[in-house]
């Protein structure tokens, strides 16, 4: 059984979250022009909590939409069967800064799938990435734009988010492997 180890609790990822969006709207001036997309599954909370938040310093809403990367994935030859999600982007990304959202950055091939899946939807201006945990060991040269908290943790340690939205209290856990 792994031992599990609390990164954050419920005050500290909304404490993330909050920094994340004033550094977005700092990178961002206005916000008339940006639209978050949550990667499917943890990312989606995320991206609804960070709209709610910027509204707050933007004073206008935020648009913010779900995208599913399993069919972009360049692992899909290795699995069994995806496992779908749907996919909401009722807004134009054409021309837009487009937030992708996820909750854990790892080797970043979620991201790529991201960016290749959000092509279908347009041509952003830019693509910004916020991420609550960076865990490290990137396979491909992708860097978050914002993060919540960086984490060092071994190949084999798992980190899971889990967050109210979902039914379970607001935390992330580190679950690490015994060597």
């Amino acid at each position: 059984m792994p031992e599990q180890i609390i990164i954050l609790n419920s005050a500290a990822i909304q404490r993330a979250l909050v920094r994340i969006a004033h550094e977005i709207a700092e990178r961002n001036e206005s916000g008339v022009e940006v639209v978050l997309v949550g990667i499917q599954r943890g990312g989606v909370p995320l991206a609804r909590r960070l709209a709610n938040l910027l509204e707050g310093i933007w004073n206008h809403p935020i648009p913010a939409g779900s995208l599913d990367v399993s069919m972009h994935r360049d692992d899909l030859d290795r699995r069994v069967a995806p496992n779908v999600h749907p996919t909401v982007i009722p807004f134009d990304v054409t021309g837009k800064t487009v937030v992708l959202v996820d909750d854990v950055l790892f080797s970043g091939r979620t991201i790529r799938a991201a960016m290749d899946a959000l092509n279908d939807f347009g041509r952003p201006i830019r693509i910004q990435l916020a991420a609550l945990i960076d865990r490290g060991h990137r396979e491909l040269p992708i860097k978050a734009d914002f993060v919540g908290k960086n984490v060092p943790t071994a190949t084999g340690d798992d980190v899971a988010v889990r967050l109210s939205d979902e039914g379970n209290a607001d935390d992330v856990v580190l679950l690490e492997t015994k060597q």
